[in-house]
Formats: structure tokens, sequence, C-alpha cells
């Protein structure tokens, strides 16, 4: 089990070891496919945030490399769970489907189970794992992803568990095989760990310190994917307001947003997550200015008592943050801002709550993601006294919920009638005759269309407003 930085070779070399031991796991792979007699299938399950969904898309891309076939569930040779640790029942969720997966390897010899991700980073996790999940192959955190290539030619050389943990690293490879999940847009790792210590949340201490990646990286891959038929891209990072500061040659958020911009063929940006308290003026008006940067800021809020504020760490006023707001919709007064809200941190009073339903009025969001506050193992909150009682948490979430819901209708009805450009993401779930998309601002939006629709912008007349989504229909197609 290694507990310690890699930095023996260079990130360029480390990419050439990882291509070649892609070379090898083929020819492992192979021999094991003649003794099964057919062709292997892999699994992949995603937990948690889009950073997640970006390291499955990495490993899926090495999976099909080296010959696995995707399968439809998981009744396949080669499962994965790409785990999340922000809540304790996260952890539960995995282990559940985990026993699951435990009895299904016992009908098939041929069978691999892989466990990554920030859950993996739990010492106390990977003990239980050790002890109660002897048949697991492979385990692995958030650090050594780029190594995952390595570590699946010891997955197919021996049937003994490999656990291969980092504290941290240092490193950062990309340009590996990738598999999209769609062929029109795509997320770009632009950062990766984070600095702020929340004290009600767990990332901090599983994906590590900040560490930006050169932004000649960043706009060679978006470069490089819009010449494979992207047209939207999502730079991610857990603060990405807080990137380029710890580059030798430091650079600004919003001139990366600049020179992103540039790029031809390229038609829509977006960007998650931001931090109220690194949204500079500077970002604001890069927003403003370049057109294909999506009208769409995701704020986190949290609370709007500076009281709790100050406890869960955030390093921001209510006052502050209404005023991030002011300034956002007089740089553009059609963008849509969303957020989070932790409802019964502890110590919370109806005082508190009012202060977080007096911002939600204040502010009027166009969505927001409620949350009730899950005691996280591991960070300073869970140790805080004064836990809210259960009943009374319901009882305000229930009310913050009304009234989000209440707004984001509001907002959303301005635009009933209106034309506006919608990029078409798949054929509807419901209705085969239909095609589901999104605006500028996020919001969804379905309409007749078919299949060669997918990727493209159209114009849409907003005919009805359903609440999170409308339905329309194109305008002079």
């Amino acid at each position: 089990m290694s507990e310690t930085k890699n930095t023996t070779l260079d990130a360029a070399s480390e990419r050439l070891l990882q291509y070649d031991n892609i070379e090898i796991a083929k020819g492992l792979l192979a021999e094991i496919e003649k003794k099964a007699g057919r062709k292997l299938t892999y699994y992949v399950k995603t937990f948690g945030c889009q950073m997640n969904a970006r390291d499955s898309e990495k490993i899926e891309g090495i999976l099909e490399m080296v010959g696995y076939e995707e399968a439809e569930s998981e009744n396949a040779d080669f499962v994965l769970y790409n785990t999340c640790t922000v809540r304790e029942n996260a952890n539960n969720k995995v282990y559940g489907r985990l026993g699951n997966l435990l009895n299904m390897k016992k009908k098939n010899p041929y069978m691999k189970i892989a466990l990554c991700g920030c859950m993996m980073q739990e010492p106390e996790v990977v003990e239980k794992i050790k002890s109660s999940y002897r048949k697991v192959n492979l385990i692995f955190g958030t650090h050594n992803i780029y190594k995952f290539a390595e570590l699946l030619v010891h997955c197919l050389s021996s049937d003994k568990m490999l656990i291969d943990i980092w504290k941290d690293t240092d490193k950062i490879v990309e340009n590996l095989p990738v598999k999209r999940k769609f062929s029109f847009k795509s997320g770009v790792n632009i950062m990766f760990g984070c600095n702020n210590f929340c004290s009600y949340c767990i990332v901090p201490y599983v994906r590590g310190r900040e560490r930006s990646r050169e932004p000649i990286e960043i706009i060679r891959e978006c470069e490089s994917l819009v010449k494979d038929g992207v047209t939207e891209i999502m730079l991610l990072g857990q603060n990405v307001n807080s990137y380029g500061k710890n580059l030798e040659n430091p650079i600004r958020f919003s001139d990366l947003l600049r020179e992103v911009n540039k790029i031809e063929g390229l038609k829509r940006i977006r960007f998650m997550t931001s931090h109220p308290k690194d949204l500079s003026d500077d970002l604001i008006a890069a927003m403003a200015e370049c057109d294909k940067v999506c009208p769409h800021m995701h704020l986190p809020l949290q609370s709007g008592s500076d009281r709790l504020l100050k406890l869960m760490n955030r390093h921001y006023t209510k006052e502050q943050y209404l005023n991030l707001v002011e300034k956002l919709r007089n740089a553009m007064p059609n963008v849509a801002i969303t957020t989070d809200i932790i409802v019964g941190f502890p110590g919370e009073t109806e005082e508190d709550f009012l202060e977080t339903m007096d911002v939600v009025r204040q502010v009027e969001y166009d969505n927001a993601f409620t949350f009730i506050y899950s005691k996280r193992t591991g960070t300073p909150a869970a140790r805080m006294d004064d836990q809210v009682p259960e009943d009374v948490v319901k009882e305000r979430f229930d009310r913050l919920l009304a009234l989000v819901q209440e707004n984001a209708a509001k907002k959303a009805n301005l635009l009933t009638g209106s034309v506006a450009e919608v990029m078409v993401e798949q054929m509807n779930e419901q209705d085969e005759s239909l095609v589901t998309g999104r605006l500028a601002n996020n919001a969804l939006v379905h309409f007749p269309g078919k299949a060669y629709m997918i990727g493209n912008l159209y114009q849409v007349q907003l005919e009805e407003c359903k609440g999170f989504y409308y339905l329309g229909k194109v305008v002079n197609p």
C-alpha cells in the first residue's frame, strides 16, 4: 500500500509509461479472452461530481483501448465503482452494491472488481474493504487515476488485492485515452484539489491541495477537442476562481477564459465550481465580454447567516455575497444564478435560517440545490455541539424548497414566448418524437426533432414553461 508522493518521472515520461502499460494489458486481456472463448466486458459506475465523471471517462477510455467492451449493467467482467464521499450515506450505498457484486463474482471466474475515487482516500474505508470485502481486486484513490493502465496490468496478472493509495501528489498527467459520454461536449480539468477547508466538507482531505494545469496545456486540449467535434467545453475544478495562483508563472482564471474564448469552432464555454470569496471583478468582466462564455454562474451560498458562514469557514459575509450578485447582474442582466444551500448546520437558529431565506428572496435564484446538513466524520463540523433536531431541519427545508421553487418558476416564466438558442443534447427519454437541449443559462428545453440534430444549435421558441423546463419549437430550421 503506497502512501507517498510519486515524483520520480516527469509528466511526459509518465504518459509514455502508461501507454506502454496499455499495450501490455492488451496482450494479457487477449490471453484471458482466448481462455474464456468470448469478448470480456466492463462496467463503470460513477458516484458524485463532474470531476468524478471526467475521471471515469479517462478510465473507460483506457479499458476500451485495452480491448474491453462496454456492458449495460454490473453483470460484466471488469466492474469499477468511482466513489464519492461528500456524505456518509454515499459510502453506505457503495457497501450495499459491493455485497451484491461479490455474489456475482462467485459465478464468474473472469470477473475483476475495482474501487477508486474520494471514498478510497479514507484509511478506515480501505481497512473495512480489506477485512470484509476481500475479493475486491483493485483499490486506488484520487491522486493516481493517471496510473490506471499500470494498475490494470497488475489486476489482470493476479487475483490478489492491490491497494495503491497516495496521501497527495504534485503531478498532473493528462492526454491519456478518454471515452467521452457526449461527442459534442466535454469537461476539461484545469485544476485539482481545494485549499478552502470549509468546516462541513471532506473534499480537501481526499482531493489534496490545489494544483493548476499550465494554460498552454489546457488550450491545446480544448483545441484538440474542438477538432474532434466538440462545440461546448466545461472547465472543471473544485474552485476554478482560484485557478493559476500556484503556477510558476501565475495567471488569472479570467485570462484563461479569454484565451479559451478565442478558439475557433468552439460555441459554448461553461465552468464550475466558483467560490464567492474568489469571484473577482475581472472574472465578471471576462464573462460579460467573452461571447462564448454562457451567462450562468453557479455561486454556492450555503447560508445567509454571517454567524454560520464564519463557522463554516466560508470567508465572506451575506452583504459581500449580495454585492457579488449585484455586480453580476449589472454586467450581465440576463445571467442565470444558481446556488447550493445547507439547512440545519450545527447551531442554526430560526434567526439564522431567516437570514438564508432573505438572501433567497433578494437573489431570486434560477435554481438552487438544497441540502439537509449531513454530519461528515472527519470534518470540524461533525464535532460541533448543538446539532439541530431532525424535525426542525425538515420543517425549515420544506419552507426553503417552496421559496426556491416559487422563485425559479417566476424567473423561468419570464422567457416564455421568447426565441432562444438551444444546444440539442439527446433524444428525449420519454417521447421519441422530441429532442432535449439546453439554453445558455443551462435550462432544459424539449421540442420536436430528430437524432441528427444532436450537438447542434437551434433557434427555438419557448412556447410553454413547465417550471424547470420548457416546451418549444424550432424557428426557421
